[in-house]
């Protein structure tokens, strides 16, 4: 693969951040408001919670895992929503740009972002609340690559499902981490869901990350089977969003979608 083009796409958002402090800024906003509220929460339930358990460990490092989630689905899907905004969606296709080319610019693109929140929720968790990550042990490699790899794969499949619907698909994007959360197990365990919740979470792979997440901090050990199973199934996910984009795309092309995107009738 030519990575030229794809550094082009990559540049072209840096140049975005850049030249636009408030694209820039919002990269904190969210991930910060998210870590106060949720830290201060921990504080108040140490409070009255029995002594010698800690809320911190447990539930500020399941919202930073979460929001980190939401930042790489997020900066995926926007690399491409800011080309439908904009009206270059057409001038991309239209040049010698491939598929697989576009969509790692948008994932480069995705990651990159998501870093940037990433160390500033590392700071305010662990500056201000006094998480340590250490306490999770080499689980937390795993937990991030599950995290990062399945934002990745919703990522795609939210640009293939707004070149799909048009420019009205971007609001079925937004709403995709909330419909996702309880089957993930965020703030609760599995056992606690019915049964056939339970077998929809175990085919969401951020479940496996909290599941382990909590038997770490209660004293047990993590599962690095199931860890594996996690990443196999964002890995799986990932292909198979890319084939749907690929498809979208060559249906788009055949029937001029790309041409008509932004207008009424598309």
């Amino acid at each position: 693969m030519n990575f030229r083009p794809v550094l082009g796409i990559i540049l072209r958002q840096y140049y975005l951040l850049r030249g636009s402090p408030p694209r820039f800024i919002q990269q904190f906003i969210w991930v910060a408001v998210d870590i106060v509220v949720w830290g201060f929460m921990t504080r108040y339930l140490n409070s009255i919670a029995s002594p010698g358990f800690s809320f911190v460990p447990v539930l500020l490092g399941a919202i930073l895992m979460w929001d980190l989630f939401i930042r790489v689905m997020q900066g995926t899907s926007m690399a491409y929503m800011e080309d439908t905004w904009t009206r270059n969606l057409f001038n991309m296709f239209s040049s010698p740009l491939s598929t697989g080319q576009y969509l790692t610019g948008l994932v480069i693109t995705g990651i990159l972002s998501s870093l940037i929140g990433l160390f500033a929720m590392i700071v305010l968790a662990s500056g201000v609340f006094g998480l340590s990550f250490f306490s999770y042990g080499l689980a937390f490699i795993p937990f991030l690559m599950i995290i990062f790899l399945f934002g990745i794969a919703l990522g795609i499949f939210g640009c293939a499902l707004m070149l799909r619907l048009g420019p009205a698909g971007e609001w079925f994007i937004w709403p995709i981490p909330a419909i996702i959360s309880p089957f993930a197990a965020v703030f609760y365990p599995m056992d606690t869901m019915p049964h056939w919740m339970q077998i929809i979470g175990h085919a969401v792979p951020p479940s496996y990350v909290f599941e382990n997440l909590r038997a770490i901090m209660q004293g047990g050990s993590a599962s690095y089977g199931s860890l594996a199973l996690g990443i196999g199934l964002s890995l799986a996910y990932i292909l198979i969003a890319s084939l749907f984009f690929r498809d979208v795309h060559a249906r788009a092309i055949r029937h001029g979608g790309i041409a008509r995107y932004g207008t009424e009738n598309y």
